[in-house]
């Protein structure tokens, strides 16, 4: 038996117990395949970045499997029937792996980031373009602090005004 991971998009409208019910016939399809589900996450509602069959956000689940490869093409053949289903990815991999997902465990550090933590574009705390970590004034620009100097970064092939220092140089 291979490895997989599948990752599955319930539509917007369905309950949470609704949710994990179509978990449950899922994992149901596989077992009676031959199929072991090693983990099972539920990710939540989460947006999606464009439309899909009129839906703005999905209810995430993931799967990590261990199954023959018929089981998976039954899986993924009832997925297509099923008009909860938005969309579904299945990934065979080398290995499983062990605890959360990647995506639960930058869940809980969001959380921890909403309540008072690093600052982003708007400012604030460190890095990010919100100041506090590096300037982009003027000393980024080259010896001579205008948009023509040599100082290591690329030129833009256009020429100030009239002739230049660097005109000749070029």
């Amino acid at each position: 038996m291979a490895f997989y991971e599948s990752v599955v998009i319930a539509r917007q409208d369905l309950s949470t117990t609704q949710v994990d019910t179509l978990a449950d016939d899922l994992t149901k399809i596989l077992s009676e395949g031959g199929a072991k589900v090693t983990k099972r996450e539920n990710w939540g509602l989460r947006s999606l970045t464009f439309r899909v069959k009129k839906n703005r956000k999905g209810h995430y689940i993931f799967f990590n499997l261990d199954s023959p490869a018929p089981a998976i093409q039954e899986y993924e053949r009832r997925m297509r029937i099923n008009e909860d289903v938005l969309r579904y990815l299945t990934v065979k991999v080398e290995t499983l792996e062990e605890g959360p997902s990647a995506v639960l465990q930058n869940k809980d550090r969001g959380e921890r980031e909403e309540r008072g933590g690093r600052g982003g574009f708007g400012g604030g705390g460190r890095g990010g373009f919100g100041g506090g970590g590096r300037s982009f004034g003027g000393g980024d620009r080259g010896e001579r602090g205008d948009r023509g100097g040599r100082g290591g970064h690329f030129e833009s092939g256009r020429r100030s005004g009239g002739a230049s220092e660097d005109a000749g140089a070029a």
